[in-house]
């Protein structure tokens, strides 16, 4: 959700002191599949529309009445090809969902018509168990110093994908890094598994008077680019492209979220 709304937002926040990861383990290299390839431009894509209608929803739901969604949470779902965004919190135990206010997309993700729901309206299926995600994800990460988006997307075998990353603080500065994806299960209640992608955040400001036609960092954690690579590339305006080193490969992020690998290198011995 690009731009913040203390009200709406979640305030999760990481340090921008970390420590720096160790060396992989030396080892022969394998590249991924097309397959593999695939799947995480689709993920980085379904996060940039997630951001997006969080962002325009969250404009609308403010423009209605903003006082009424102070300290909600907001999750999106996309169905039949439109995201539909709810407001609201959960109930004392945890068993009920009460949806405040509900924002669907029109034509398209920057338009959303918003409608107030009936006090009555509690949520005992997927909108509850992504809010519970959320909790016990927040609740790992921790405190910190900044402010954080949230997204929950369906991941394999109805288990939920919950990612919390940077959010953008300053126009035309797009923050990567210091992000995070759990791995949650389909009732949203225990962590399955944590997958660090980034550690350091990285908070390029434009040069005046130059022109940037790429991105470029170093990621050690891993041989694959993570879904929050894809988010990145799309969410800046207009999309660069961006390369990526890994211990083994080089790989580029173009401007529509696929990747191919630029290069691979050898195992130093």
């Amino acid at each position: 959700m690009r731009k913040i709304q203390p009200a709406i937002g979640l305030a999760v926040l990481l340090g921008m002191t970390v420590a720096t990861a160790p060396p992989a383990k030396a080892q022969e290299a394998m590249a991924p599949t097309q397959e593999d390839l695939a799947a995480i431009t689709e993920r980085g894509r379904l996060l940039y529309e997630y951001d997006q209608a969080a962002w325009h929803a969250g404009d609308a739901v403010q423009m209605a009445n903003p006082k009424n969604v102070e300290g909600q949470r907001y999750i999106a779902k996309k169905e039949a090809g439109k995201w539909t965004v709810i407001f609201g919190k959960l109930n004392a135990d945890h068993s009920r969902f009460g949806i405040s206010y509900q924002a669907d997309e029109q034509a398209t993700l920057r338009q959303f018509a918003v409608r107030q729901e009936p006090a009555e309206r509690q949520d005992e299926g997927l909108f509850l168990y992504a809010a519970r995600a959320i909790e016990v994800a927040m609740k790992d990460f921790g405190a910190a110093n900044r402010p954080y988006n949230v997204a929950v997307l369906t991941g394999p075998a109805e288990r939920l994908y919950v990612y919390l990353y940077p959010a953008q603080i300053n126009p035309r500065v797009y923050p990567l890094g210091g992000d995070v994806r759990y791995l949650v299960s389909p009732d949203g209640t225990r962590v399955l598994e944590k997958r660090q992608m980034h550690k350091s955040i990285l908070e390029t400001t434009p040069q005046s008077g130059k022109k940037t036609v790429a991105g470029f960092h170093t990621h050690v954690l891993s041989d694959l680019p993570e879904d929050t690579d894809v988010f990145h590339v799309l969410s800046q305006d207009p999309p660069l492209p961006e390369f990526l080193g890994t211990p083994h490969f080089t790989y580029q992020v173009k401007t529509d979220g696929t990747i191919q690998i630029e290069e691979k290198r050898k195992r130093k011995k």
